[in-house]
């Protein structure tokens, strides 16, 4: 799905040609692509709008490779990302993503394209090259139609826009006070309180799936989904949403969505709206297999964009949505796609860049399904021998993690509390220039000496196996002199 070849077929679907409820200017823009799109295919060397040549109307289309072009090499790969801190073992791509050098140089040019003449890109280039992403973002994530991706700041933003739907279905009357939300208990803390704000003030109930950790099998969280689904209609309420993770954040788990959508439908769960914050670029996400009515992804933090930005699928057979961005500006009411396309000035560059992240992956052997392979199984290799170095165990199986694991701290470094793990991370990165997230697991009851402390490791494509034996050398140290967090002012 992510290779070149198909996104330029793409415009060539079915979908493409039935553009029901767009402004016309849409539908020139449509019309337009198309026509290049065309000409750029019956003769790519001669097409000014494939080489950028064409000043009148510029787009920025992903380049198709050639069979001749050889892989991108270690020597490009370390080049591309020369801007990291040489000093610091980066094993936390989880939390801000990176973006190379190419790509970076591609935003710059649209932040100049835009501050050399602001009419002529607002008018003229930035709906265009808007509507380019989110075609290449359609195609990525097998959607039906592109009018059915939105492309906003982060996956926070896509949270409360859904969100705010389902508190306006409390106020407008539509649904009764003391229905039901589901989420996971591990959600991530901005969705949790956007929950709060949009669905528990609004008059519904939460309900939170408690999920074991570590966690063994998928079996494991599907029990514990259904227990709460359970709880949601015991009262005779309706669940009106449920929200789930595609992969968690803290602790880390990819979770078996197309299942737990499978259930959602069968017991008559509203909605469903997929919060995949580390999805597109570290799992599979593909629309149709998922089946969910909204499904969001930030493209900074596995997909190479520049920070931020990501997309808000809303699947077009619900026809209750009833959708906008929280942010109202002039395109209020032409869609969400339009609303989030313009909300207000301000820098559009992340957006516009997603046809160049494209061309970067697709230097990659096997695009971003084989950038996907490897880094799972670098993390997977990664994360064992860290926890073998350690004499502890990783939190889940290696089937149920992505690009991410979470690997089990000697327990003798006592990380009783939260405070202990905030300043054991500042202690890693100050001292041994270590950069990892650390999660604090309370111990059940009558565990004694237990792993109460999980580093959350991430591998992407810039990562070395140095930068993993540092971290276990780091930690090494630490227990050889008889260090304890409650050592750490």
């Amino acid at each position: 799905m992510s290779s070149i070849h198909t996104f330029s077929h793409s415009l060539l679907k079915p979908s493409f040609l039935t553009l029901s409820f767009k402004p016309f200017h849409e539908l020139l823009l449509y019309q337009t692509l198309k026509k290049y799109h065309h000409s750029s295919m019956s003769n790519p060397h001669k097409n000014s709008i494939m080489n950028g040549t064409d000043h009148e109307f510029t787009t920025h289309l992903p380049k198709r490779p050639k069979l001749s072009d050889p892989f991108i090499s270690p020597p490009e790969i370390q080049s591309e990302f020369s801007h990291h801190a040489s000093s610091i073992a980066r094993i936390n791509n989880g939390s801000f993503g990176c973006c190379p050098q190419s790509v970076i140089s591609a935003q710059k040019r649209w932040q100049l394209d835009y501050l050399s003449q602001p009419d002529d890109f607002y008018f003229n280039k930035l709906k265009t090259g808007i509507l380019q992403s989110r075609l290449v973002i359609e195609d990525l994530v097998n959607a039906d139609h592109v009018d059915e991706i939105s492309i906003v700041d982060n996956a926070t933003t896509a949270a409360a826009i859904v969100l705010q739907s389902v508190s306006w279905g409390f106020s407008q009357g539509r649904f009764e006070r003391g229905d039901a939300c589901v989420m996971l208990h591990y959600a991530y803390g901005a969705v949790k309180k956007s929950v709060e704000a949009y669905v528990t003030r609004a008059g519904g109930f939460v309900i939170e799936v408690q999920l074991p950790f570590p966690v063994n099998s998928v079996d494991e969280v599907v029990v514990e989904f259904r227990k709460a689904l359970e709880r949601g209609k015991s009262s005779g309420k309706r669940v009106r949403l449920a929200v789930i993770d595609h992969v968690t954040s803290m602790p880390s788990v990819v979770i078996p969505v197309k299942e737990l959508v499978k259930i959602c439908r069968e017991e008559g769960v509203d909605q469903v709206f997929v919060d995949a914050a580390h999805g597109i670029g570290c799992i599979d996400v593909d629309m149709k297999e998922i089946g969910a009515d909204f499904y969001t992804s930030n493209l900074h933090k596995w997909f190479f964009c520049p920070p931020s930005v990501a997309f808000l699928y809303c699947r077009k057979a619900n026809e209750c949505n009833d959708l906008h961005h929280p942010v109202v500006s002039h395109e209020y009411g032409n869609g969400l796609a339009i609303e989030s396309a313009w909300i207000g000035t301000r820098d559009y560059s992340a957006q516009l860049v997603v046809p160049q992240v494209l061309e970067f992956i697709n230097r990659f052997e096997g695009g971003i399904e084989g950038i996907k392979k490897r880094n799972h199984e670098a993390v997977v290799a990664m994360g064992e021998m860290l926890a073998n170095a350690w004499g502890t165990h990783l939190g889940c199986p290696p089937e149920m993690c992505a690009s991410m694991i979470m690997v089990g701290f000697p327990a003798c470094l006592g990380i009783s509390c939260e405070s202990d793990a905030q300043k054991l991370r500042t202690h890693l990165r100050d001292k041994f220039s270590v950069e990892v997230p650390i999660y604090y697991r309370p111990p059940k009851d009558g565990e004694i000496d237990s792993v109460t402390g999980y580093a959350r490791i991430s591998y992407q494509i810039y990562n070395k196996p140095d930068d993993y034996y540092k971290f276990r050398d780091a930690i090494n140290q630490l227990v050889q002199e008889g260090f304890t967090c409650a050592l750490l002012s």
